[in-house]
């Protein structure tokens, strides 16, 4: 049944993966306390290689991006040498990997950045404790300037190039779960009044500017982006959004990225104003390379991508529990089953 996903799949003129599994980005707050890669992340990331593709942890742009402890940084050239010896480790097993890149916006907090301000699309804050650091409260966000605005759109730009530095094969903009992207795409985040609020082409204006600034710094065939058309994690929910990605989707089928990746923890979760499920809403409304993801086997996966309701499929838990995923489920191996504890420790 899952024979499908060991097919190699050409992405590209520039990229085509071994297979249909992709390795989900992962965030296990494992870099060091300047957010350099560690020598265990690369071993990490290695023994995952067979994967047709690795996307890596989400990994921050500036330093204000930062909302989780440890989480890798792509701005310092530290942080980029120690990316090198990552990505070289899963090119010697013959892997490939992207780069998440991440700014949290207003899921940030100052701790990490002492003296400095969360920035949002808007002054609209989030209510209760940081998810790994529950003794810090989320803050009100400054809401972004247009020249705010046009120094991220820089910055995202800028660590796409030290992505390519590093080594990695090209970058996924993580512009879904309700961070800095996806805050302007929904308007229970977005209340702006200029060229970035209100109408669909304004919300959709940062995104694409960040998009488009990457595509010419690397290459559009080596750009990504993860994307939640169904507010779920981090947003509350507005009908009005569905207009907003009618249209950011009608402007991603022309500039030819590598793919779109859905960003959803369960796949079977339906909302009213999408008509159903996340990714058949994308499959509807976007008809170049979609990776699916969310609470799916090599099983179900694989009948999705036969049903065309996807053609790549992201796993995450289980290639936490399971280095060695990709054998395993082309051997017909049982699997490890993903517990929480797994999550501290880099195996």
């Amino acid at each position: 049944m899952s024979a499908t996903l060991f097919e190699s799949f050409k992405l590209n003129s520039t990229l085509t993966l071994s297979n249909k599994i992709l390795m989900a980005p992962l965030t296990r707050c494992m870099a060091d306390d300047e957010l350099v890669p560690t020598q265990t992340m690369a071993d990490y990331y290695a023994r995952r290689a067979d994967a047709g593709l690795i996307i890596s942890e989400a990994t921050i742009i500036r330093p204000d991006a930062q909302g989780y402890p440890n989480t890798p940084g792509l701005y310092t050239q530290a942080q980029i040498e120690g990316w090198k010896v990552v990505t070289a480790a899963v090119k010697e097993k013959g892997g490939k990997i992207f780069a998440q890149l991440w700014h949290t916006g207003r899921v940030a907090h100052s701790y990490f950045f002492p003296g400095g301000e969360v920035i949002s699309a808007s002054n609209l804050g989030l209510e209760g404790n940081l998810s790994r650091m529950r003794e810090l409260t989320y803050q009100t966000p400054k809401a972004a300037t247009t020249a705010d605005i046009s120094q991220l759109v820089e910055d995202y730009a800028i660590a796409a190039a030290n992505a390519i530095e590093a080594g990695f094969d090209g970058v996924e903009i993580h512009g879904a779960n309700g961070y800095l992207v996806d805050q302007f795409l929904h308007h229970s985040s977005n209340n702006r009044t200029d060229d970035y609020g209100q109408t669909p082409e304004n919300m959709s204006r940062f995104a694409l500017e960040v998009i488009d600034a990457i595509s010419e710094r690397i290459g559009s065939d080596r750009t990504a982006i993860r994307l939640s058309p169904g507010a779920y994690f981090n947003i509350e929910p507005d009908s009005r959004d569905r207009q907003v990605f009618d249209y950011l989707l009608s402007q991603l089928e022309p500039r030819n990225l590598a793919f779109i990746h859905l960003g959803i923890f369960d796949d079977s979760m339906e909302f009213d104003y999408l008509g159903g499920k996340a990714s058949s809403y994308l499959r509807q409304h976007y008809n170049q390379t979609i990776v699916g993801v969310g609470s799916y086997t090599a099983e179900t996966g694989s009948e999705a991508i036969s049903n065309d309701k996807f053609d790549l499929l992201a796993i995450g838990r289980a290639f936490i529990a399971n280095p060695d995923y990709v054998e395993k489920v082309r051997n017909g191996l049982e699997l490890t089953e993903y517990e929480d504890g797994m999550l501290k420790e880099l195996v």
